[in-house]
């Protein structure tokens, strides 16, 4: 069985296929622990993320930004000082504590970076790479 592939005249994301080896030099930055973890009961699986590399954990699962982002976003950046354009993001937890990384990782990268995006009718993770600047044309 194959994916449909929709064309895409707006955006500059490109999917590639899963490698067929893990990575191991790589970094899978894994934005906030899955919800359940305290408790032994992760609510999802994200070990076929592993196969991108190691997982490096940024904050834990009941972090939020609330009325003060200052001190939240301190160890977001001090947790992905490290990062570089062979890694991955995997956005799992609070969107407006994506928000704030994938801002992060594109100031440290000049807006290139990669991330793993779930495919639900594949059941596996594929890996994203996102061009901020790319200067692509729109077909109107």
């Amino acid at each position: 069985m194959y994916r449909k592939k929709q064309e895409d005249i707006f955006s500059t994301i490109e999917c590639k296929p899963a490698p067929s080896e893990p990575r191991t030099l790589s970094t899978v930055y894994v934005i906030q622990e899955i919800a359940g973890t305290r408790e032994g009961r992760p609510k999802i699986n994200i070990m076929g993320a592993a196969h991108y590399g190691k997982f490096k954990f940024l904050l834990p699962e009941l972090s939020q930004i609330i009325f003060s982002p200052g001190p939240l976003i301190f160890k977001l950046r001090d947790g992905l000082k490290n990062y570089t354009i062979n890694d991955y993001l995997l956005l799992t937890g609070d969107p407006a504590i994506i928000g704030v990384a994938c801002s992060i990782v594109s100031d440290i990268t000049n807006g290139k970076y990669q991330l793993l995006k779930w495919d639900k009718q594949e059941r596996k993770y594929y890996p994203i790479e996102i061009n901020l600047h790319e200067k692509g044309k729109i077909n109107e």
